[in-house]
């Protein structure tokens, strides 16, 4: 099954719905996709995008939730619906937001990025954004934006055979 990870202005389409970073500490994995949402008919049951997540905040406090629950960082506040989960801080300030996009709405993306949704159809394509860090690296992402300690990443659209993985040396497939 392949994913679509939508980060600022990239795509980035991999085999699986992991996401790692590598650093001082060796891989590690910060983002795994458990179970997605998707639209059923009105008498099935309603899955959720589910996930685990392993980030710090940008005062290098770790926030880790295991499948949407948080189990470290108990300061900070946890929303969810069917399709995101996003972490803030207790003033509101957003840490990270993970949010599965509908077909209508990942149809709509710039044409670059759709073109690679209809050459590769991921079984779900993942919007990540906020302001975050693994390990060392320093990650900001806006709708428009991705930067990784302060180097930009703009307009792409890239499909691997590996898995995303976010080192020193740049966003790698």
């Amino acid at each position: 099954m392949k994913y679509a990870f939508i980060i600022g202005s990239n795509a980035f389409v991999v085999p699986s719905g992991r996401v790692c970073y590598s650093g001082q500490q060796g891989e590690v994995e910060f983002l795994r996709i458990n179970s997605i949402y998707h639209d059923l008919s009105p008498n099935a049951v309603e899955p959720v995008l589910k996930i685990d997540l392993n980030v710090c905040d940008l005062e290098d406090n770790p926030v880790k939730l295991v499948a949407n629950k948080l189990v470290s960082g108990t300061a900070y506040i946890v929303k969810q619906e069917r399709d995101y989960i996003q972490v803030l801080k207790q003033d509101g300030t957003q840490i990270i937001q993970v949010h599965q996009l509908d077909d209508e709405t990942a149809m709509s993306l710039e044409h670059y990025i759709v073109a690679e949704l209809e050459v590769n159809t991921p079984v779900a394509v993942i919007r990540i954004t906020g302001d975050f860090k693994l390990g060392e690296l320093n990650i900001s992402a806006e709708n428009e934006k991705l930067y990784v300690n302060d180097i930009g990443y703009a307009n792409s659209a890239l499909a691997g055979n590996k898995q995303l993985e976010f080192t020193t040396e740049g966003v790698m497939l």
